[in-house]
Order: C-alpha cells, then sequence, then structure tokens
C-alpha cells in the first residue's frame, strides 16, 4: 500500500472520528479513538511510535515519539489547538527526516469543520506513485 492509499484511508479514519467525538476534547482522546478506527479499517497501527536520531555518530534513543505511524509509513501528529501554527508543520517535517518516512499528517480536531482540519506534510514523496 502506497503513502497516498494509507493517507486516504487516515482521512477517512479521522473524519468517522471527528463525527462521533466532535471537537475540543484532547489529544489524548483522539489518539486512543484513531487506534481503535484504524485498527478497524484493517491498518496496522503503533501508537506514541519511539524514534532514535543520530547526533554527532551518536544515536540517541527515543528522541522523539510520534503519536501514531501507520504501516510503517506514514506519521500522524494530532492536535486539540485554536490554530495549527508553522511550528507543528515544522515539527512533523523534522520527525520525517529523522524517521527517513516520506509522508505525515497533521491532524487537528479542534477546527470547526473537518475540512481544514487536515495538513499534509511531505519529505521528499513524488507527486505520482
Amino acid at each position: 500500500m502506497t503513502e497516498n492509499e494509507i493517507a486516504e484511508r487516515v482521512v477517512n479514519a479521522a473524519y468517522q472520528v471527528y463525527l462521533k467525538l466532535g471537537p475540543g476534547l484532547l489529544e489524548s482522546v483522539y489518539e486512543l479513538a484513531m487506534e481503535i478506527q484504524l485498527k478497524k479499517e484493517g491498518l496496522a497501527v503503533e501508537r506514541q511510535k519511539a524514534f532514535a536520531v543520530e547526533f554527532d555518530g551518536i544515536l540517541l534513543a527515543d528522541a522523539f515519539r510520534a503519536d501514531i505511524v501507520v504501516e510503517s509509513k506514514v506519521i500522524i501528529e494530532l492536535k486539540s489547538v485554536r490554530a495549527i501554527e508553522d511550528v507543528f508543520k515544522k515539527q512533523l517535517l523534522t520527525y520525517l527526516r529523522a524517521s527517513k518516512l516520506k509522508l505525515g499528517l497533521l491532524i487537528n480536531f479542534m477546527h470547526p469543520t473537518f475540512k481544514g482540519a487536515v495538513t499534509r506534510i511531505v519529505n521528499g514523496l513524488p507527486e505520482k506513485e
């Protein structure tokens, strides 16, 4: 399954979570709900997946934790904030670079409508797969 195919299924799962729970809960609630919904979709899910980062030839174990990694290909970062700030986008891009993954989805469950809740961040993912 390609990153884009996974992303489509993740967005559909997030929409279901948004419809059922609505905006404004804690990120941890959405994280658990997303895990359940994604597994119902038959996807492999890892919550709070630890990644190492290399610094000066030294491997820093557990340097960061991604909220959710789907099919070992797509990082999902969940937020429940009034507005997505540029720092959140930069953070996800750094996660992608450090993990050598190509696609991340930043999902803000506080957004008043689901239409504007998902931000796609890419790290060398070709436009056509």
